[in-house]
């Protein structure tokens, strides 16, 4: 049977069990992603958002301050806030995965 190019029992074997180590730390990961509580403020800090390591929304905090100045400053410092929250949570979320993989440049990851 080797003779048509299949790996032996061993190999085979080692396969399965680094994919399934793989799959266990994925799962570990995304589970630290959901518990994360990321931050980001507009420049001014007058507005911040938190997100997990998944992007997904948690809170918003807006200064008394900002909301007197109006719905237009109040909507671009949140979206500002939004932003920042955003690059710091698909950064980490990047970050981890590349340790998961080893840096690995695996197809749909970003790699």
């Amino acid at each position: 049977m080797a003779g048509f190019g299949l790996p032996n029992f061993g190999q085979l074997t080692e396969a399965f069990r680094k994919a399934q180590q793989i799959q266990q730390d994925a799962q570990k990961l995304q589970d630290e992603l959901d518990a994360m509580e990321l931050e980001g403020s507009s420049a001014d800090g007058r507005a911040s958002v938190w997100l997990t390591g998944n992007q997904q929304p948690l809170k918003v905090r807006l200064s008394a301050e900002l909301l007197a100045d109006g719905a237009e400053a109040t909507e671009a410092a949140t979206l500002e806030a939004l932003k920042a929250a955003y690059d710091v949570s698909t950064g980490t979320m990047k970050e981890r995965m590349e340790e998961l993989t080893g840096g690995l440049n695996l197809p749909g990851l970003g790699g």
